[in-house]
């Protein structure tokens, strides 16, 4: 396999054994696999293995140990359950050291009701391009809304535009795609806001950090090659640990995902 260039080669796993997919990341010099490309090529490959009409609506996950960018990933489905309604998968991802990262996700097959979605604060911030561009990876865009109070994280993130997703959100290949480019991106900001809300910000290099586990429900499908906005605020801090909830809209003001991560930062030690 080769070094993925796009989101869509990112996602575009081997599968090497029933149930067994095997996918690279691309190489940036960092000292672990960003968790985002984890929890996306986690999510596509129990993806590969549920009913065609059931989209996922929720996904939980640990970070076990840092990956090695270096070496291809191995994604170990276990078929849960096949239900009517649901559909339940879990994904182990391993690399030579052992299982690096754990992944239960949630399917559901579309039912018609009513819809109410909360409105948004996507108002009340400044647009995509009058915000600070911030280098994060070849493929995706990231735009950090300034002047955020402490204990809070916002940013527009897209898919990057030379690498726009080449399929529409319409049908279920589409919106599973575009669901995976959401989950790619939501673990951007979490730690941010969980650094900003701690009182020795002017001290990092004393402090390292680390996602632990990571949450997603996806409410309705959307673009992610276009601009969504991702709002993280810091609920607690304890132990060495923080939490950061948050909810991502699109332009629209429409809630699109709910997500929660709880971080690792632990002042070093000597």
């Amino acid at each position: 396999m080769t070094e993925p260039a796009t989101f869509n080669d990112l996602l575009d796993l081997d599968e090497i054994a029933a149930d067994l997919f095997i996918g690279n990341s691309p190489i940036k010099g960092r000292q672990r696999v960003y968790g985002g490309q984890v929890v996306a090529q986690a999510l596509q490959a129990a993806m590969n293995t549920v009913p065609g009409d059931h989209l996922v609506h929720s996904l939980h996950s640990y970070f076990i140990r840092p990956g090695d960018e270096v070496r291809p990933i191995v994604f170990d489905v276990d078929r849960i359950r096949d239900g009517r309604s649901f559909t339940t998968r879990r994904v182990v991802a391993r690399q030579a050291g052992g299982a690096i990262f754990n992944l239960s996700a949630s399917f559901h097959k579309a039912e018609p009701d009513v819809e109410f979605t909360r409105p948004s604060a996507a108002a009340d911030v400044l647009p995509p391009d009058e915000c600070e561009k911030e280098d994060w990876d070849d493929i995706s865009e990231v735009r950090i809304v300034p002047d955020t109070e402490a204990g809070r994280a916002v940013a527009w993130i897209r898919i990057a535009k030379p690498e726009r997703l080449a399929v529409d959100p319409v049908g279920r290949d589409g919106m599973a795609l575009h669901a995976a480019a959401v989950a790619y991106c939501s673990d951007h900001i979490p730690m941010d806001a969980i650094r900003s809300g701690h009182p020795a910000t002017d001290d990092w290099e004393a402090f390292m950090g680390a996602s632990l586990d990571h949450a997603v429900w996806f409410h309705r499908p959307t673009r992610a090659d276009e601009w969504l906005l991702f709002d993280m605020r810091l609920q607690s801090l304890q132990g060495s640990r923080g939490v950061a909830h948050g909810t991502v809209h699109n332009r629209d003001g429409e809630l699109v995902a709910t997500t929660a991560q709880e971080g690792l930062l632990r002042r070093m030690r000597g």
